[in-house]
């Protein structure tokens, strides 16, 4: 038994070792290609990705689980084995048994179409054409469709889908949780926006960029962000990766007349990093080296963003520092009057710019458009039109083109349909998780308004980076938070917070 899990360990390095060659090319193409290197990538990603998915259906991986004692009834394997063994044992088990559903000439179609997509997508987005892209995403559907099946389900194709980012998780479930965020949701935008609306002026004058930048990463390094293992760099749409245990690339994107679009954007992804660099060294070079799901992984970067960076605690620290790098900027506007205005709610068309009170009615959107799309319930041609007619019956606004509407993602292009509600499902871990953490750190805020940040990294790091893929989601909500997950802190959360500041 033991050379058996030494060997499935020596596997287990070669597949994260290949992987993280995957992410070198999926980044460099994000950040530095030329546009016409698309198609020579897409060969390259449709090779590589057929190398990963054979060696993750290597016959000898099934030997080695089962000499191990891991089945569906057991997917941990034998009790004789250390518990992170175990853990590992049921990460490759759960793996593999995906990546033997799913043929190596479909895996290297996905590659070669998502490549090329992406690349549509983005001509699409600046000539705000989605018949540009339509063709593209029914390939990248009727694709998706061909994986639910091939994984299986019990109820809906898109419980097959969303188990790919969020593992045991079902379309009921998430229909469940969504349903109380919109129970509390709409009632309190209603509320808001029926009050004084908070003055973003502010917000909205030409702030330089490469001050921008500087303040940036002033506050990556008070989030403790180690640049000696990432780096920041600039993209057309956000994004985090890891290229291995010490080396974590961000991305944000700047807009000098609109600055939070890359300060919130950077402290978002720093929370995606912390995560991924706050693993616990044992399992580097190993899977467990990774978030327990996306909805995780969305739990720190929305914390790190909202409860923390824009709390009135945060700014008490950092505020002083910034009105120093744009002094003119700042000139005559208070601490009051900038917390309140970056804690604006206001219905808005952009998802990654949207405010924390509306910003899970955009998930909830995107979420009942792709239950359709793989339900065959919505045509690929007339998701525009479902789009526009979403947005008004959960927004009340309108998408005025393409480009702020349906092209605005980049998630369909790179096939992945399932990933968008693990978006709110981080809101409402993140709560939950907090709740805990205030109970452990009672005296957080005062903390934070120190600028005292270390305390919330290591409480993080104990409880959720280092433990990795070693939990399931369930198992780590039920062991963090001691309960199932739940909407309602998440609710309560905003509820208490936007009364204070639209005088409710």
């Amino acid at each position: 038994m033991q050379k058996a899990l030494e060997q499935l360990k020596k596997i287990d390095a070669e597949i994260k070792a290949l992987e993280e060659i995957q992410a070198v090319l999926e980044w460099d193409q994000q950040v530095y290609m030329p546009e016409r290197g698309v198609h020579a990538r897409s060969e390259q990603a449709a090779g590589l990705a057929t190398i990963v998915h054979e060696k993750n259906t290597n016959p000898e991986i099934g030997d080695l689980l089962d000499k191990l004692g891991a089945s569906d009834e057991n997917p941990l394997g034998s009790t004789n084995l250390a518990d992170d063994d175990r853990c590992l044992v049921r990460a490759v088990y759960r793996d593999f048994r995906q990546a033997t559903r799913l043929p190596a000439d479909l895996v290297s179609r996905i590659a070669r179409v998502t490549s090329v997509a992406q690349s549509v997508w983005a001509e699409a987005r600046r000539k705000s054409q989605f018949t540009l892209f339509q063709p593209h995403l029914e390939e990248i559907v009727e694709l998706s469709l061909e994986v639910a099946e091939r994984l299986g389900y019990a109820e809906h194709p898109y419980d097959a889908l969303i188990d790919q980012y969020e593992p045991e998780m079902t379309t009921a479930e998430i229909a469940r949780v969504f349903r109380e965020l919109r129970e509390g949701l709409v009632p309190l935008v209603r509320d808001i926006t029926s009050a004084r609306q908070v003055d973003n002026s502010v917000l909205l004058r030409a702030f330089p960029i490469d001050r921008q930048e500087s303040f940036s990463r002033t506050i990556l390094d008070a989030l403790q962000f180690d640049m000696s293992r990432g780096r920041l760099d600039r993209s057309v749409h956000p994004f985090t990766t890891s290229l291995g245990a010490d080396d974590v690339r961000l991305t944000t994107r700047y807009d000098e007349n609109y600055f939070p679009t890359a300060l919130f954007g950077t402290i978002h992804e720093a929370g995606h990093g912390l995560y991924e660099l706050g693993f616990d060294r044992r399992y580097h070079d190993t899977r467990l080296a990774s978030g327990a799901s996306l909805g995780i992984h969305e739990s720190m970067s929305r914390f790190w963003e909202n409860v923390v960076g824009r709390s009135r605690a945060f700014w008490h620290h950092f505020y002083p520092v910034m009105k120093e790098a744009f002094p003119d900027q700042l000139s005559g506007v208070d601490l009051e009057s900038f917390y309140k205005a970056i804690n604006r709610v206001e219905p808005s068309l952009i998802r990654v710019e949207a405010d924390e009170v509306t910003y899970s009615l955009h998930i909830i959107l995107r979420f009942e458009l792709e239950r359709m799309l793989v339900g065959r319930e919505l045509k690929v041609a007339d998701l525009p039109r479902a789009w526009r007619e979403q947005s008004q019956d959960l927004l009340g606004i309108v998408p005025d083109n393409d480009a702020n509407g349906v092209l605005q993602d980049i998630h369909w292009s790179g096939g992945a349909i399932g990933y968008f509600p693990t978006y709110a499902l981080g809101n409402v871990y993140g709560l939950q998780f907090t709740a805990r953490l205030r109970e452990d750190i009672p005296d957080m805020d005062n903390r934070v308004r120190n600028g005292d940040l270390a305390p919330i990294k290591a409480w993080l790091d104990t409880h959720v980076h280092s433990v990795g893929r070693t939990r399931t989601p369930r198992e780590l909500c039920e062991e963090v938070a001691g309960q199932r997950m739940s909407a309602r802190p998440f609710i309560d959360y905003l509820k208490k917070k936007y009364a204070d500041i639209y005088d409710l």
